[in-house]
């Protein structure tokens, strides 16, 4: 029997492609920069499998015209890079990898809390500048930003992200509130409602997934509800909040600040109306980087691979009915 084919549209280390070897007609993407939509159709044409990144859009039109496509495996939590409706379809089963980034992003969403509240990238960008003279050493009045302990921290999505950070803000002695779309007891979080928490909170970390039900979640109503004076910081994906308004609200001051990992376009356009302001740190969708956990991320990937070349269902897959029907 051949073996079956499977394209990595990614250069992983070869110790984390080692499972696969002698179990697969494996081919990996050589060039330096992710797949455009043409060359990802192009490769996988007559695939058995793919192992992709989030940066890899499998659409429903690329999925149509896949005959032998057999398992998606994504190294990532979220799959809305990946119609998952018409994997669905067409019996394709779509794997991630959950469960090992939550601190990891977590981490990065309390820093740049942080980095928004004291206005570090600002006094960072003030110190390299030059701009810092003797003749104004200090004053009463220096670069004044916002206390966090003590604040009020709303977390929206109480999953493991979400938990995570309520741990961080708890730690810093803050009171914190959560809202999650389904009822969920957690430690140390004051379950209100979405609107109580955007009222009441000095800090809101977003934390829930990309969905047609959750695009532009944060609009310019559920902005402008925020306490004035607070702080937004989006570790989750792009598209949940609207940054038209987000933008207005900072430029108005309704909002001190924001802290951002993720956009509604990436990279960041050039004509982006954040890059004007002053008040937003930002971060390159950089939530998971760290060495340890995009190695394991890269592992389960491979893991899902393996399980489906076997022609067992993946230990992590987002569409397990896909198994009752086959």
């Amino acid at each position: 029997m051949a073996l079956k084919r499977v394209f990595v549209t990614y250069r992983l280390p070869e110790d984390i492609l080692r499972p696969l070897s002698g179990i697969c007609d494996l081919e990996v993407w050589t060039g330096n920069k992710p797949m455009t939509p043409t060359e990802l159709f192009s490769a996988i044409c007559d695939r058995d499998g793919i192992i992709c990144l989030l940066t890899d859009e499998i659409t429903r039109s690329l999925l149509e015209n896949q005959e032998k496509l057999n398992f998606i495996s994504s190294m990532s939590v979220g799959v809305d890079h990946i119609d998952v409706a018409a994997a669905t379809n067409r019996n394709i089963p779509v794997g991630n990898t959950p469960g090992v980034l939550a601190e990891t992003t977590a981490d990065l969403a309390f820093g740049l809390l942080l980095a928004a509240a004291r206005r570090i990238a600002e006094a960072d960008k003030f110190v390299r500048e030059g701009q810092w003279m003797s003749d104004m050493p200090w004053s009463p009045d220096f670069f004044l930003g916002k206390d966090v302990h003590g604040a009020t921290l709303g977390v929206v999505g109480l999953g493991e992200t979400g938990k995570a950070v309520a741990r961080r803000g708890k730690a810093f002695g803050m009171r914190v509130l959560g809202w999650n779309r389904t009822q969920k007891d957690v430690e140390h979080v004051e379950l209100v409602t979405l609107d109580e928490l955007l009222a009441e909170s000095d800090y809101v970390s977003i934390h829930i997934a990309r969905t047609s039900e959750t695009l532009l979640f944060f609009d310019h109503e559920r902005i402008m509800s925020m306490k004035k004076g607070g702080i937004l910081i989006n570790t989750a994906r792009g598209g949940i909040v609207d940054e038209t308004a987000l933008a207005n609200a900072l430029k108005i001051g309704h909002l001190a600040a924001a802290g951002l990992d993720v956009f509604e376009t990436e990279p960041l356009q050039a004509r982006s109306t954040f890059l004007n302001l002053k008040n937003i740190v930002f971060s390159p969708h950089i939530g998971s980087a760290t060495a340890s956990t995009r190695k394991r991320m890269a592992e389960l990937a491979v893991e899902n691979a393996v399980a489906a070349i076997a022609g067992r269902p993946m230990p992590f897959c987002v569409n397990p009915e896909v198994y009752r029907s086959r």
